[in-house]
């Protein structure tokens, strides 16, 4: 090998932003899958139940780290009148157990006396997150993390192009995402008020949309489908629409939300696995390093049933190679982490790290995937210690 191509050789990203690695999300979804019917899946996991079990749970698991959230429509029920009885426990919890928590402040749900096409819901979740952050620093809270908005683009799509949940319209799938950027932006800014060290986790799903073999001519619209999953970042980032006051400080670590599913030919036909069609995650994940050159994490990911281990254990190899290649990956965080319905249905899906609770609140352990979490959480830290 040329020394010339040794120095042009990628150097590997040695990840620093979080407290651990390996991650974990519980379910906090608050969405309204018809008018007037919401789902509050920090219920319907028992977690608001076992808030403090389930937190020295990750611990044990040596996951130091969680994406969790403060449920708006519970803490704002009458305009501009605050309620912290749900959130003021889990601050508690996470200080006790010194579990850092990336906060999530609206998770397709909001509170029931605002239109959320109107600018009034702007300035509403503006004032929220300023207030929820004052909160925090007056409770000692330090270096925190926040995720202003779950999955913008996933949104707009679900809530404002085919009506699967709120505000319940077709065909207002931008006019929402441009709505959702302005009231991220708006709570950023408001945040670095009280914090100006405050790091930002923006999330949104990281997909492949392909061209079928048999439709050659469609190739245009699979790339420009493929492409449009980087709009919302753009906007935050004020390289499109930049009339919504985006900037590219503000595009602070993508959050990436990826499963076996987010594979598909163009329009909607899911690609199975094994197509070689399928690009791989790493693949996926040197797209968007190249676009933005940000710091990301894996917010997101997991399998059902008897796949959620050997899942993770490709997803592991995968993050491994992006690695390698200089990629700055923060970190991969499992979801859900503890046992729920599904967020568009009430079917459960086996396979989250912890299971239901029992009559003593004690999850069980899925064992095999723990077994492959505890051998992936090995191998970065001597890959760390040895470099």
């Amino acid at each position: 090998m040329s020394q010339q191509s040794v120095t042009d050789a990628p150097q590997r990203y040695h990840p620093r932003l979080f407290r651990s690695f390996f991650q974990g999300s519980f379910p906090c979804s608050t969405a309204c899958r018809t008018p007037g019917k919401r789902l509050d899946m920090v219920i319907s996991s028992g977690h608001d139940m076992l808030l403090d079990k389930d937190y020295a749970a990750l611990v044990e698991q040596h996951i130091l780290t969680a994406r969790d959230g403060a449920r708006w429509h519970l803490i704002e029920k009458t305009a501009n009148k605050y309620d912290w009885e749900t959130f003021l426990p889990m601050i508690t919890a996470a200080r006790r157990h010194n579990l850092e928590i990336i906060w999530e402040l609206a998770h397709f749900g909001y509170p029931q006396h605002l239109n959320i096409w109107k600018a009034e819901f702007v300035e509403h979740f503006e004032r929220f997150a300023r207030a929820m952050a004052q909160l925090m620093y007056d409770q000692g809270v330090v270096r925190p993390f926040f995720t202003p908005i779950n999955q913008i683009s996933f949104w707009s799509w679900a809530g404002a192009d085919v009506a699967w949940f709120n505000p319940h319209v077709a065909n207002r799938g931008k006019e929402l995402k441009r709505q959702l950027v302005r009231a991220s932006l708006a709570a950023i800014h408001a945040i670095r008020e009280v914090y100006p060290d405050a790091r930002f986790v923006l999330t949104d799903p990281l997909v492949q949309i392909a061209t079928h073999p048999d439709n050659p001519d469609s190739k245009p619209y699979a790339d420009a489908q493929h492409q449009a999953q980087f709009e919302a970042w753009d906007m935050l980032a004020g390289r499109l629409d930049k009339e919504l006051g985006g900037s590219e400080d503000c595009l602070d670590i993508p959050g990436l939300n990826y499963y076996p599913d987010n594979h598909w030919f163009f329009p909607d036909r899911p690609m199975e696995v094994g197509h070689p069609s399928r690009v791989p995650l790493h693949t996926l994940l040197a797209q968007c390093w190249q676009r933005y050159q940000r710091p990301m994490l894996l917010a997101e990911t997991g399998a059902e049933g008897n796949m959620c281990a050997p899942w993770l254990q490709e997803v592991s190899e995968n993050i491994a190679v992006a690695l390698e290649n200089g990629i700055a990956i923060e970190g991969v965080s499992l979801y859900p982490v503890v046992e729920c319905p599904a967020w568009a249905d009430d079917r459960r899906s086996p396979g989250p790290l912890l299971g239901l609770g029992d009559p003593n609140g004690n999850r069980t352990l899925h064992e095999a995937l723990a077994l492959v979490l505890r051998s992936q959480q090995i191998k970065y830290q001597k890959r760390d210690q040895e470099c």
